[in-house]
């Protein structure tokens, strides 16, 4: 990073300061954990000559210890692109005008956790619905492991409440699909035949002036095989949208690979495999009481309120724990 020539190439600069710090986020709480336990070693030498120093140990064990507990979950996020950003799609699925808030609220939670935990979030698509919240919207989180952490996050979230758009005040339920993706670096491999995309060129809706209404600036990509999808309409160039939609189509195969991989391992032991875009994997209840809980870990936590305002750590760590076969606390927290 010292080399004189090292931000020429913007692009390949932030991408070396971001894998600097994903590094970091290891190597830098393992080594903290190292020097600490010399301490406690001769905290303990200590206590054994001098007894006031014992009341000191129990403490310090017991905070070494949820130290220790940290880093071994840090060290479930061995997949191959678990250090990689995370583009996230959401979609308002069944459930009508209850539905496309819903997303929305979806969204801002998760723009909550990532600021909240330092990491960045750029907008890359989103398609408002006529009366209240979206229709879809993809947004990239970028930081340390952050597809590591939200990768578990694909699914359907269901939330249960008395709807706000219902003046009969009846309970609803509605639905929002998740679609998680690793954000590939240019220099990853991916295979596409560019014959098998197909390109469509539609005009941007949504707030953007003038221009939205009179150029066919937007772009949808779909791989025919897999009849994956992508879209972005998002810059006001043609060009700009063509270059994200590639990108997010380039995440979407990546991760399909990777589904296709686990499946596989998953079929040799007669297991289910431990991911799938469609299955309801959470429910966030409003109505009759406030909670919200994982259909895979059991995990829940009693204050909606809070996980909607990005308070998700929970979840993403006991899926980490499920998908490694570890033990979960489904305690409510």
């Amino acid at each position: 990073m010292a080399a004189p020539d090292f931000w020429n190439d913007q692009e390949k600069a932030q991408e070396k300061v971001g894998e600097r710090k994903s590094l970091l986020s290891l190597v830098k709480p393992l080594d903290e954990a190292l020097a600490e336990s010399d301490d406690l070693a001769a905290m303990v030498e200590m206590a054994a000559e001098d007894e006031s120093f014992a009341a000191e140990v129990p403490p310090e064990v017991q905070r070494l210890e949820a130290v220790v507990e940290q880093l071994k979950l840090q060290a479930l996020l061995s997949g191959t692109h678990d250090a990689a950003g995370a583009i996230i799609t959401i979609n308002a699925r069944d459930g009508g005008t209850d539905a496309n808030d819903w997303a929305e609220m979806l969204l801002r939670m998760y723009i909550q956790w990532a600021q909240k935990n330092g990491y960045s979030v750029s907008l890359i698509d989103r398609q408002d619905n006529e009366e209240a919240g979206i229709n879809n919207a993809t947004i990239a989180i970028r930081g340390p492991m952050a597809y590591g952490y939200l990768r578990g996050e694909s699914g359907m979230h269901r939330l249960v409440r008395i709807s706000p758009f219902n003046s009969e005040g009846k309970r609803q339920t509605s639905f929002a699909a998740i679609d998680v993706s690793p954000e590939i670096s240019d220099s990853v491999e991916i295979e596409i035949n560019e014959a098998d995309v197909r390109i469509d060129t539609y005009r941007a809706s949504g707030a953007g002036g003038q221009h939205v209404n009179k150029t066919d600036s937007a772009i949808r990509l779909t791989h025919l095989p897999t009849n994956i999808v992508v879209q972005c309409q998002n810059e006001r160039s043609q060009h700009k949208n063509r270059a994200t939609a590639w990108k997010m189509l380039r995440a979407r195969m990546a991760r399909h690979e990777e589904e296709k991989r686990e499946a596989e391992e998953a079929a040799k032991y007669q297991q289910q495999a431990k991911t799938g875009f469609g299955s309801q994997i959470r429910n966030y209840f409003l109505h009759p009481d406030q909670r919200v809980k994982d259909a895979r870990t059991k995990f829940q936590m009693g204050n909606f309120h809070a996980v909607l305002d990005g308070d998700i750590q929970g979840f993403l760590d006991s899926v980490l724990r499920w998908r490694a076969g570890q033990p979960i606390d489904e305690n409510e927290s």
